[in-house]
């Protein structure tokens, strides 16, 4: 995630300690804790046309059942874990999840979810609001019908926005969640308008991944003039979020290209501001995949993160997360922990893969079939990384 607020604006976010750590410490990557996505469900009741997961409407098999779900929880809590991402599929959809969530806040790791928002009632949110939630992400692709194609049901905007307001009413943060495409990126202002308009604290703008039924979508991905253009609409108005006192939290996810693209814009024009952002891009690190972000499915398979479905690095119903986490004697996650050598194309000369790491490793072995390739939505020019011949 790269915090475009954080980074021009100095505006620092709830979650900003799990980017830049603590008083910009971060323990080395072959001791970190990651936050784990927890895609606990294959069922939905919409059908995204980019939905990563290739969600499905009936029963899933094989799902981890409620008490297999306390024992992993436990397994975090022992580990350290700091944050539980609860995600599908649509979480809402499996009885137990408001009971999950308890569990795991009372067993010391904070909760949060990713939700279409469509089964979000009064009495949910009062719930998730009493239980502690840290935020509630909701996932919007547009406004009205421009949201329902893409969420492939009639009334799924209506149905998402009664769940933010339920959500506000109660006082509980909330995150918007967009994808850009080329099929609604006319959308990202109407977006941010609504941020404004519902008292929303917090966007997140992601890049498509190339996985499940995204993996279906690359024709309609953004090239890499759009990426740019949207990326700048999205920085200036952040900034003028900022310059009228509103505090809204946006960040960019999927594409750590941003951070450098960030750094450029401002080189020139601020270069103190250059110089700031520059240390965050540093402290964090670029892409955490198998380092400060993890993901484990529905039948309990953990993974690099929740978009790397392909890499299967253990089952938490044999082994310990931890001990899955840690384990570097496998050769994905020891290059993952520490990748930059091992990184092709582009990236292999590319000056700024210290702050980068490689971008999304999910795109590149989507693309060119080989995990270390560049990442092909990279939208810097060889130029601007410094490989030109």
């Amino acid at each position: 995630m790269i915090s475009i607020s954080r980074l021009l604006c100095d505006e620092i976010g709830p979650g900003d300690e799990l980017r830049y750590g603590h008083n910009g410490q971060f323990s080395p990557a072959a001791e970190a804790r990651p936050i784990v996505v927890w895609n606990y469900t294959r069922r939905c009741n919409l059908k995204c046309i980019h939905c990563y997961a290739d969600a499905v409407s009936g029963d899933s098999n094989n799902e981890m059942n409620t008490e297999e779900g306390k024992l992993f929880i436990r397994q975090l809590a022992d580990f350290g874990v700091p944050v539980l991402l609860f995600s599908g599929g649509e979480p809402l959809m499996r009885k137990d999840f408001l009971e999950l969530a308890s569990f795991a806040v009372k067993s010391g790791v904070g909760v949060v979810v990713s939700t279409n928002g469509t089964l979000i009632t009064p009495e949910i949110a009062r719930e998730m609001k009493g239980i502690g939630f840290r935020e509630v992400g909701i996932s919007l692709d547009g406004i009205g019908e421009k949201n329902d194609k893409f969420r492939g049901k009639t009334g799924a905007y209506d149905a998402a926005l009664q769940g933010i307001r339920n959500c506000i009413a109660e006082g509980q943060r909330v995150s918007l969640r967009m994808t850009i495409t080329q099929a609604n990126q006319g959308e990202v202002l109407a977006i941010l308008d609504l941020a404004e308009r519902e008292n929303i604290d917090r966007v997140c703008f992601y890049h498509l991944a190339y996985a499940g039924r995204g993996n279906d979508l690359r024709d309609i991905d953004l090239d890499h003039t759009q990426t740019r253009e949207v990326v700048d609409l999205i920085c200036e108005r952040t900034l003028d979020f900022y310059r009228r006192g509103l505090k809204k939290e946006i960040l960019l996810v999927g594409n750590h290209a941003d951070g450098v693209h960030l750094y450029l814009r401002e080189k020139e024009r601020n270069p103190e501001r250059a110089a700031k952002i520059m240390g965050l891009l540093q402290i964090n690190g670029g892409n955490n995949s198998g380092i400060r972000i993890g993901a484990v499915d529905e039948v309990g398979n953990v993974h690099p993160d929740q978009f790397w479905r392909t890499i299967n690095l253990g089952n938490v119903r044999e082994r310990q997360f931890g001990d899955i986490w840690m384990d570097t004697s496998n050769a994905v996650m020891s290059g993952l922990k520490d990748r930059k050598n091992l990184l092709g194309g582009r990236c292999a000369g590319c000056r700024y893969r210290e702050i980068c790491n490689g971008n999304l490793r999910e795109r590149a072995e989507a693309v060119f079939d080989d995990m270390w390739a560049e990442d092909p939505a990279c939208y810097l020019t060889d130029e601007e990384i410094g490989i030109l011949s």
